[in-house]
């Protein structure tokens, strides 16, 4: 049975789609499929107690699903799968990991907190997910900082702690996403030394494999990506002219005229100060645990 020997465990928003792509074109390396597969992030027997999971295909919701990810394994010394969830949600996650892969190496990458933040919120704009009340960043910092997701997930103090209390130091790799932006190539080296392969592959860098943007009209974004009457009635009179696969090249193509660059929506330096007063200590707890110097972040 082959399982992953590492896992990028986290953070979101901080270049892990970008790794794993790299990871990939490593011929050492084999990358589980499935980019997230979210498997340690809950313990699905608890979670499932009682139902069917074959209802629910596309969740790799059990031990047998996950195993089958790494069934294509050969020859390749690393084996790895990165769901930057495992984070987030620590307690669950490490507990998981102990119980399936205790000795695997774990690589968590860490962005500014604010910058990842607000590039979180960007994403669900863009994906249609804020609806309703306090839609606007600045509303979910005055107003539910405590309870807003894109907020939480830059607190990596308690989540780091825990996860160097339940492993060795030695088997956890702590990256920061700014020496990724600065040089891609000697990143992916240090991660490749560090999980076992030969570090002198130098993978193609050159194109992101994300490339932030959010929306020109938030109304037709919202039309476009979420379930509403106007959608359902278009599509109800599209279904007898095009094909599924026509149709949903028509949606992706309008979902694309309707972005642009996500650097046309910078944040306000009243909600980064805001921002950066929040995760102040934070930040400097996290600073003597890695042992990095954190200082820019408090900028």
């Amino acid at each position: 049975m082959n399982l992953p020997n590492f896992l990028i465990i986290g953070i979101q928003k901080a270049g892990t789609t970008s790794i794993y792509t790299y990871l990939k074109r490593h011929p050492q390396i084999y990358m589980s499929p499935v980019k997230e597969t979210d498997f340690m992030s809950i313990d699905w027997d608890k979670e499932d107690s009682g139902m069917d999971k074959s209802y629910n295909n596309s969740k790799i919701n059990s031990f047998e699903k996950y195993c089958h990810l790494f069934a294509d394994v050969t020859d390749e010394i690393a084996i790895g799968e990165a769901s930057p969830n495992y984070l987030f949600h620590y307690k669950s996650s490490a507990e998981m990991i102990e119980r399936y892969v205790p000795h695997a190496k774990l690589i968590a990458v860490l962005r500014h907190p604010v910058e990842r933040a607000y590039s979180d919120y960007l994403m669900n704009i863009r994906d249609g997910v804020h609806q309703g009340k306090h839609t606007k960043f600045s509303d979910q910092i005055k107003f539910r900082a405590d309870k807003s997701f894109v907020i939480r997930k830059g607190f990596y103090y308690e989540p780091l702690k825990h996860y160097f209390d339940k492993f060795p130091r030695d088997q956890i790799k702590i990256c920061l996403y700014d020496d990724l932006c600065k040089d891609p190539v000697k990143f992916m080296q240090d991660i490749y030394r560090f999980i076992g392969v030969d570090d002198s592959f130098i993978p193609d860098t050159s194109k992101k494999a994300q490339v932030g943007k959010v929306p020109k009209s938030n109304l037709i974004n919202n039309l476009l990506n979420t379930k509403n009457p106007i959608r359902k009635l278009i599509t109800s009179g599209l279904v007898y002219i095009f094909p599924v696969e026509v149709r949903q090249k028509i949606r992706s193509s309008l979902i694309q005229i309707n972005l642009k660059d996500k650097t046309d929506e910078a944040l306000s330096p009243e909600d980064h100060q805001e921002l950066i007063n929040l995760y102040r200590e934070d930040i400097l707890k996290v600073q003597e645990l890695i042992q990095r110097d954190l200082s820019s972040w408090l900028n």
